[in-house]
């Protein structure tokens, strides 16, 4: 049935990211793509990790944890929606990785190097 419990009897409503940008660029992206089901409800908050799992690349308060927190009429309306909403954060990760201002330093999975409509242009100097 519904959840109207809090979220902390789920801890896996929560998602740790590296930083505020990539938590906030996550809630974005995923927040715009409304419940199919006037029976499902979806809310996203952005929330600073708890003391005892901060990691010490993030800042002091800063919110890099995505919380989402789902309410259904049935059981099967919630695993519908959570198995939806986590194929969808799949993806905005794989994104992230791949094609984010940030992440560009860091070698990604895959070259475009050869694909199609791909053109390479030398520098004459």
């Amino acid at each position: 049935m519904a959840n109207t419990g809090q979220p902390t009897e789920f801890p896996c409503t929560l998602i740790p990211f590296h930083s505020a940008h990539f938590a906030s660029t996550a809630r974005r992206a995923l927040q715009v793509d409304e419940e199919l089901s006037p029976l499902v409800r979806r809310s996203f908050s952005l929330e600073s990790p708890s003391s005892s799992s901060s990691s010490s690349e993030n800042a002091e308060g800063e919110k890099s944890v995505l919380q989402v927190v789902y309410s259904a009429t049935t059981n099967r309306m919630l695993r519908v929606a959570v198995n939806g909403f986590f194929e969808s954060v799949g993806v905005v990760l794989g994104v992230m990785e791949e094609l984010d201002v940030d992440t560009l330093d860091q070698p990604g999975k895959e070259s475009v190097q050869g694909a199609q409509g791909v053109v390479e242009v030398s520098k004459a100097v």
